[in-house]
């Protein structure tokens, strides 16, 4: 029960962290690190001519459907959904955050990067699902 609850918090934790991308900028300091969710700019989106508002769109779309695929996962995680929800809410989540990540790149994201590329690796390639879904 504690390693489902783990994987769940987990889960869950990374596709929550994803709502810094909507939260205003603090304020800036002298010494302090610049803000890495940042919805405004876009390397990527920029090339193809994208206006900053339409950045903001397709970044907080990115967002709802990163939580939501993740906030699915851990539901099924927890045995309230179906176990096919499981798999389902891993790939779709970790997808959007991957493109989330990409589009609005800070070298400080990198670890969320490696973390969704171990999460598709483990529910596509090896099939890992929790405890409960196998019974």
């Amino acid at each position: 029960m504690i390693a489902r609850l783990l994987v769940v918090g987990l889960v869950l934790g990374h596709g929550l962290i994803h709502a810094a991308y909507l939260a205003p900028r603090p304020p800036l300091t002298a010494s302090g690190p610049a803000w890495p969710f940042e919805l405004g700019h876009s390397w990527p989106l920029g090339s193809l001519g994208v206006s900053g508002d339409a950045n903001r769109l397709v970044g907080v779309a990115l967002v709802a459907v990163t939580i939501a695929g993740f906030a699915l996962a851990a539901v099924a995680a927890l045995g309230v959904a179906p176990a096919d929800v499981w798999t389902a809410g891993i790939v779709v989540g970790a997808m959007a955050s991957l493109a989330l990540l990409v589009l609005f790149f800070h070298p400080w994201l990198v670890l969320g990067v490696a973390i969704d590329v171990v999460l598709l690796w483990a529910v596509l390639a090896v099939r890992w699902v929790p405890d409960n879904l196998t019974t």
